[in-house]
């Protein structure tokens, strides 16, 4: 499977309520690249869930990112009420989207 299997796919918590959709992924890298022109390993720590769209947040979940400002405004706007939910929550992932296991943990969504 790859993160774009999952872009939009509906996101359920353990009672079948709806949360939102996959907007995006969060990685991480892993140690250092072995080579100079290489990269390091991007792990796979969790999905961004947004309740009310289906789009990017085109970078503006950086709470450093507020130029041009009507933007940012109406990306911020879009997405409230989005969160991350780590890759261990996860309980499964079939046809009807992700459901998350019972006392799973909504994260904040901004970086930096």
């Amino acid at each position: 499977m790859i993160l774009s299997d999952l872009l939009t796919a509906k996101v359920f918590d353990d009672a079948g309520v709806r949360l939102g959709r996959v907007i995006d992924g969060r990685f991480a890298l892993d140690g250092r690249p072995e080579a100079e022109a290489s990269l390091a390993q991007a792990r796979l720590v969790g999905l961004l869930v947004s309740p009310h769209s289906r789009g990017s947040y085109l970078g503006y979940e950086r709470r450093d990112l507020n130029a041009p400002w009507p933007i940012a405004k109406l990306e911020r706007w879009r997405h409230r009420g989005s969160f991350l939910v780590l890759w261990e929550d996860l309980h499964s992932i079939d046809d009807d989207g992700v459901h998350l296991r019972a006392g799973f943990t909504r994260h904040d969504i901004r970086l930096g």
